[in-house]
């Protein structure tokens, strides 16, 4: 079953695999455009793509899971092992809940993060913490987010990234943006090792950490990528979050960082 809530109304459909992936384009479109730069999918299990020796994907069976209801106000939300940008010692944590091929995700990337490096990440103000949510009709993006987890076995945060940037740099999104064939190619053009790069992928070694971010993604009331939680930092590595739903201007940033600084 199949859920998208636009201005209140709510779709429920009940639909076969093959006419689900048609569906799903039309949900987009209509996320699109009446969203407010937030792609939500609720109800259904992530998609997680198989690989054949030739690269190509075919979707396993989506599988129905209760709906969670999204949180107002502040919520607790686990930094948890996720990679990180900027100095661990920030006095402010953003904990972003991200899709590769998501559109809205790209275009925090290109207009977004730039903003927040400069004023906030790169001044030791602000970390940045990636937690992964690919969406079921964004066939590439899992592959992607085990991708990138194992591009960080090699190099640490830095090194994720590395790879996080490219992706975002490369991808048309929606779906198939970037085909998976070209994981190894960053992989090689960042400076990994390709063999032990494509070895991790193909064991899916971060399958699991991957899903654990799904379900806590739905846990902590992020039902749409991008998905933002800021707060102060602590030693428990548990922040009490600001949700910020979409990808919204700097100026929508701004005044609550700005805020928690003082």
């Amino acid at each position: 079953m199949l859920e998208h809530q636009q201005s209140g109304v709510r779709i429920n459909l009940f639909i076969s695999t093959p006419i689900a992936i048609l569906i799903g384009s039309a949900i987009i479109a209509i996320a699109i455009l009446f969203n407010g730069g937030i792609i939500k999918f609720k109800g259904v299990k992530t998609v997680v793509p198989t690989q054949t020796a030739q690269g190509a994907t075919a979707p396993t069976q989506p599988a129905l899971q209760a709906v969670a209801p999204d949180n107002t106000g502040p919520v607790k939300v686990e930094v948890s092992d996720a990679p990180v940008l900027g100095d661990n010692n920030a006095k402010l944590t953003l904990i972003e809940f991200s899709d590769y091929e998501c559109p809205f995700c790209k275009r925090s990337f290109d207009q977004l993060l730039p903003e927040l490096k400069k004023n906030y990440i790169d001044t030791g103000k602000l970390k940045l913490v990636y937690r992964n949510l690919p969406l079921p009709f964004h066939q590439n993006a899992y592959k992607e987010a085990e991708a990138a987890l194992c591009a960080r076995d090699q190099g640490g945060d830095v090194t994720y990234f590395k790879f996080h940037d490219q992706i975002f740099t490369r991808t048309t999104s929606n779906g198939t943006g970037l085909a998976l064939d070209q994981l190894p190619v960053i992989a090689g053009n960042i400076g990994l090792n390709i063999s032990q790069f494509q070895g991790c992928l193909d064991t899916g070694k971060y399958k699991d950490y991957v899903d654990k971010d799904i379900a806590y993604a739905e846990k902590v009331g992020a039902s749409g990528t991008p998905t933002w939680f800021i707060g102060k930092s602590n030693g428990d590595g548990v922040i009490t979050g600001t949700k910020i739903v979409g990808a919204q201007p700097f100026n929508t940033f701004q005044p609550t960082i700005d805020n928690l600084l003082k």
